[in-house]
């Protein structure tokens, strides 16, 4: 198991952990990074219309366990035994947290992550039931705005990512936003 200080300070420093085909667990710190700008967050006209349904209930760590074991559920992934058994003792400790979108009282999807100061390493996401993982990330963004923080960051840059507004920035950016982000006085939890 990673210690919890270890993780902590390595998200501190800009790097993550992710567990390797062999097992064996390596860190990362993409040049360029990506991040998802909370003030340029681009709500899609269809996720729009799914919101006005209210078809889904936003939950924060309800279900944190089962949102990493089903962020594992893949073909290719990242998140092995060591990184869940990791992952959840810092979530013990208030520092990792879920976003979930539930239906009919049933997990339809949902993204975990780490906070620190103000700012939100979004780690993983998934979805069961269309769109629920997008509906998770809103859920994600509305509380980290009503909340102040000033980064969430998303590693890599994805198609899907791209979407909402994410973009990439060189590594000196963002370790200078990340630098100004970890020291605020945010709580992810009240």
């Amino acid at each position: 198991m990673i210690d919890s200080e270890v993780l902590l300070q390595g998200y501190r420093l800009g790097v993550f952990p992710m567990a390797m085909d062999d097992g064996e667990i390596e860190w990362f710190s993409p040049d360029p990074r990506a991040i998802l700008p909370l003030d340029g967050f681009h709500v899609p006209h269809t996720l729009e219309r799914i919101v006005r349904k209210k078809s889904f209930e936003i939950r924060i760590n309800s279900s944190f366990a089962e949102v990493m074991k089903e962020c594992a559920q893949r073909a290719e992934t990242w998140i092995n035994a060591e990184i869940i058994e990791s992952y959840t003792r810092l979530h013990q400790h208030g520092h990792a947290h879920s976003v979930e979108a539930w239906q009919n009282d049933q997990l339809a999807g949902g993204l975990y992550g780490v906070a620190i100061g103000g700012a939100f390493f979004g780690e993983s996401m998934f979805h069961h039931v269309r769109d629920a993982s997008k509906i998770a990330l809103l859920g994600l963004v509305e509380r980290l705005r009503q909340r102040r923080f000033t980064l969430l960051d998303t590693q890599w840059l994805t198609p899907h990512l791209a979407k909402f507004g994410a973009i990439e920035i060189p590594r000196a950016r963002y370790l200078h936003l990340l630098n100004t982000a970890a020291n605020l006085s945010r709580r992810f939890i009240e």
